[in-house]
């Protein structure tokens, strides 16, 4: 029985993935700062898999705590989701981002380095995608971010192939995911994130219990069809899976770091997005134009032939299963956790 670090664990995507894991018999160590998360996510985690887990309250950029976990732990490999996330709010914190995103990976580096773990997924994502009229993105595509996030997760993704290439021990996945969405079945844990949201389900799902007037829609003077912007939106289960299918798969993969993308290959814009929210649940959405945001780009989605070949995975999630698993979620906590 394997034994992982989660690193972010408490977070949206973490809390998932921690739950696909033990339900797949894995060990958990979940590591996070609770700084955009909390503990009761993952006491639900436990609560919904009838199994226990590992926590530290913890941060990656502290070595020490860092060289804890590995001595209190044999670890056989790692996830490591912790960092900020928000694209708009790197435009104005880029510091921070870097300081969190790099700087925090670079101390876990070093930490597996010593511990001699050398198995990593990594949560990139496919903002670090160049904005090349062709928004069908591939692993191959231009690589050129519109903003500090997308290029501390670049430059993350440089550092691990730098790493690799130095040490054919180390095997390490880049995961490239698009926009998670959507809520375990359960209603029990969900996207619960700090003020008003930076993504479109948690904003749309906040409205329709109440907690926000309206949705703001960034932009309505795109060169897409509605004039929205279009994204790729994947089930957060679905996405979890992902991270199950890349653990699974890491040894039969070559040595060094390999980018999958992780998508469902199709993309809806925003007010299909609406649309399909309204149709599903029966809620009616209130939502105003509002300017655009800087580092947002018209429309991307994925090529995820890769993740079918590589890791046998494919999204199985629709988008009407992704509205009514996000309302259940929010319906059912009103105030998320009550943080």
């Amino acid at each position: 029985m394997q034994k992982i670090l989660v690193t972010g664990s408490a977070g949206y995507i973490g809390s998932h993935t921690c739950l696909v894991l033990l339900q797949a018999g894995y060990q958990v160590v979940g590591l996070d700062n609770l700084t955009n998360s909390v503990a009761q996510s993952l006491q639900r985690v436990q609560q919904i898999s009838a199994k226990t887990m590992d926590f530290v309250v913890g941060d990656v950029r502290d070595a020490r705590c860092l060289e804890r976990v590995f001595a209190d732990h044999k670890i056989d490999a790692v996830i490591h989701f912790a960092g900020l996330k928000a694209v708009g709010e790197s435009m104005q914190q880029p510091l921070r981002y870097y300081d969190n995103n790099v700087h925090g990976t670079l101390k876990l580096l070093e930490a597996m380095r010593v511990a001699r773990v050398k198995r990593l997924i990594f949560s990139s994502s496919a903002t670090v995608y160049a904005a090349s009229g062709r928004p069908r993105f591939i692993e191959s595509s231009p690589l050129l971010p519109s903003s500090p996030y997308g290029w501390s997760k670049l430059n993350v993704e440089q550092i691990l192939l730098d790493l690799s290439a130095s040490d054919s021990a180390w095997k390490i996945t880049m995961l490239r995911y698009f926009n998670p969405v959507g809520a375990h079945e359960s209603g029990l844990i969900g996207e619960d994130p700090n003020g008003v949201p930076n993504n479109l389900m948690p904003y749309i799902t906040q409205v329709a219990v109440g907690k926000l007037k309206q949705l703001a829609i960034y932009g309505d003077d795109y060169a897409t069809p509605d004039g929205t912007c279009i994204r790729d939106y994947i089930h957060v289960m679905d996405l979890a899976e992902g991270h199950l299918a890349a653990l699974k798969a890491i040894e039969s993969l070559q040595p060094g770091a390999t980018a999958i993308n992780l998508g469902s290959g199709r993309g809806n814009s925003v007010l299909e997005v609406v649309a399909a929210f309204e149709a599903a649940t029966g809620q009616r959405i209130a939502y105003k134009i509002a300017p655009r945001r800087a580092g947002d780009i018209s429309d991307y989605f994925a090529d995820a032939s890769l993740a079918l070949e590589l890791l046998n995975w494919r999204t199985n999630r629709s988008l009407l299963e992704v509205c009514q698993d996000a309302w259940r979620w929010q319906h059912q906590n009103p105030q998320g956790f009550g943080k």
